[in-house]
């Protein structure tokens, strides 16, 4: 995957209308000819690369830069529900709760059974978990989307904290576990030197003994926690690595509980200790770091967030959005592929002759 950085500032406001009617609809031609031209599975691909959706954005028309590019593209996707491309697309702004009952509604038109339901819902929910609890990044999750076939899913949420935003992506094929490393990007301008990422494939002996300890007895780590935080000099008589103080340590009633509740259940794998109700930062938190002790090893501390106009940007950077040649593009597309169905394909070869242009030049 190639790397690098994205500036992804908070932006207020949202699309005006006339902007979002077209992004509908060019959204909606742009997927389908990519569903027609390379198959489904290249589709989530696509949708599950930061630097693509990127460029899908600026191509829309949007803000290049905005934290809005995601949640109004997102957004403009849905608009794909009502074709029958066999993608369906669910979330956005709003409770998880919310997302799980627009995944079964979407799901009865794909006539999926609840075996595949349950699993994009668990795919839905754990992703967001993932992103909230083992990586501590300091950003919030508030959006939440998953495209889902009978095949495939990709999930894009984001998160903020202060004036940034952070963009996560998912792609099912690359989840061979929800918590090691399987993300296929993560976009961000902030990054933090302090942030805890239990996904990291070096921190899967802490994993291990982080579940150790919970199917052993939780008690026995109470006593590394005395509702007080540990000081830099404190962690250097531990002969743990230097670094900030540690906050959000804590261990309350409620941590101690769901931790109790976890030591009941007794989860086989570090994945369903993460999947249990009311496991949240700082029990994974306090987990990680007593088993750092417990170990012998240090954990290891890292951001693992990485880093094209066609129409113009709704706020005219670098220029105005160009209604006349957006219309056009519509209906170009349009057209090749209505006439592609008939058996004229000299425009969407065309199309695709640009494509290889693109893909062998700039790529």
């Amino acid at each position: 995957m190639i790397t690098g950085t994205a500036n992804l500032p908070l932006h207020s406001g949202k699309a005006p209308y006339w902007l979002m009617k077209r992004m509908k609809l060019l959204s909606k031609e742009i997927v389908s000819l990519i569903v027609d031209y390379k198959g489904e599975k290249y589709f989530f691909q696509l949708i599950s690369n930061p630097y693509w959706f990127q460029c899908l954005g600026n191509v829309l028309g949007f803000d290049w830069h905005s934290s809005g590019l995601t949640t109004t593209v997102t957004a403009a996707l849905k608009s794909i529900n009502q074709d029958e491309l066999g993608i369906k697309v669910a979330g956005g702004k709003g409770k998880s709760s919310y997302v799980q009952k627009e995944i079964e509604k979407l799901s009865e038109d794909l006539n999926l059974n609840s075996s595949r339901v349950n699993e994009i819902k668990y795919a839905s929910r754990m992703s967001a978990k993932v992103d909230n609890v083992l990586l501590q990044d300091s950003f919030d999750l508030y959006h939440h989307t998953i495209f889902f076939s009978k095949r495939y899913w990709a999930v894009i949420q984001q998160g903020k904290n202060n004036q940034w935003a952070r963009r996560y992506h998912w792609l099912s094929n690359n989840v061979k576990t929800f918590v090691l490393e399987p993300h296929t990007g993560i976009q961000s301008e902030k990054i933090n030197e302090d942030t805890l990422d239990m996904t990291y494939i070096k921190n899967k002996e802490h994993q291990k003994t982080s579940l150790d300890i919970v199917k052993d007895n939780p008690k026995h780590i109470f006593k590394y926690f005395k509702h007080k935080q540990l000081t830099l000099n404190e962690i250097q008589e531990l002969n743990m690595p230097r670094r900030h103080w540690i906050t959000d340590i804590d261990l309350d009633e409620r941590t101690k509980k769901s931790l109790e509740k976890a030591y009941e259940l007794q989860p086989e794998n570090y994945e369903e200790l993460v999947a249990i109700k009311g496991i949240g930062k700082k029990s994974i938190r306090a987990l990680a770091l007593v088993s750092e002790l417990i170990y012998g090893s240090p954990l290891h501390w890292r951001d693992p967030a990485k880093y094209s106009y066609a129409h113009g940007g709704k706020d005219g950077t670098p220029y105005p959005v160009d209604k006349m040649t957006y219309d056009d593009t519509i209906s170009i597309l349009k057209e090749a592929i209505e006439e592609a169905k008939l058996g004229k394909k000299d425009k969407l070869n065309a199309i695709k002759r640009l494509y290889r242009f693109i893909d062998e030049n700039y790529s």
